[in-house]
This record gives C-alpha cells, structure tokens and sequence, in this order.
C-alpha cells in the first residue's frame, strides 16, 4: 500500500491501516523495517480488538485478523470490502481501479462494466439494457 500511497493521494483517497498490534509494535516496525519508513498514512493500533470486531475481520480463535481492505464513502456507507486469505496478499491495482471506477459511477451515474478501467466507457443504468453486457 506505501508504495502506491502517491496514486491513493492523487484520485482524493485517504488511506488509514489498522493493526492489532501496539503503539510500541508499530514504533519498533517504522525504525527497524525498511518498508515501514515508506508508510505516509496513519497506522492505527487497534489493541482492544474493538474495531477488528466492528468490521468482522478479527480471528477470534487466534487472535489477530484476517487482512481486510474497505473503502468507505465520505458519507461513512462502506462502498466494497475485501477479505483476504492470510496466503494472498492484497492487489493494491484492483483496490485502485475500483476506487476509479466508484469515482466514475459518482461522476456519471453510469455503471462499470467487467475489465473497465479509466478512459473506457460504462453503461448505462438501464432495466432495459440487462443482460446485455
């Protein structure tokens, strides 16, 4: 997410990560990890576990949580939410094209089509266009 925070920044997004780890974890991470001195977004500690549980993204079992990326409107309403398996990392290109593409949505009314991504067009909302694309 760092490295591509500079292209989160330019389509208007504010990015915030949460951790279940500790003030004190996320200040040993920043002075020891070379990736954690790229991070230019808030690093939240949630220790109490209460937001993970909000979200329905901690482990409870183990712990600590599942990763999770949401996007959530300036309203507050959650617009996509995705659950990853500890085994897969984030596509931090797919989370940006769909920002785009809620972005677009937000500009035209029109929908996003599968393998949209900017400069093509969407479609138009239209009952009598299902099934069509």
């Amino acid at each position: 997410m760092a490295a591509h925070h500079h292209i989160l920044e330019r389509i208007g997004v504010k990015v915030l990560a949460i951790s279940t780890d500790s003030v004190f974890a996320h200040k040993v991470f920043a002075e020891t990890s070379p990736s954690a001195r790229k991070v230019q977004f808030p690093l939240i500690s949630d220790r109490n576990q209460f937001i993970s549980r909000i979200y329905g993204v901690l482990r409870e079992d183990l712990g600590f949580t599942f990763r999770a990326t949401f996007i959530i409107a300036p309203g507050g309403e959650i617009k996509y939410s995705s659950l990853y398996p500890p085994e897969v990392a984030r596509n931090i290109a797919e989370i940006i094209r769909v920002i785009q593409g809620l972005q677009y949505e937000e500009a035209t009314g029109e929908g996003i089509p599968a393998g949209w991504h900017p400069g093509k067009q969407g479609i138009k909302k239209d009952f009598a266009l299902v099934g069509r694309f």
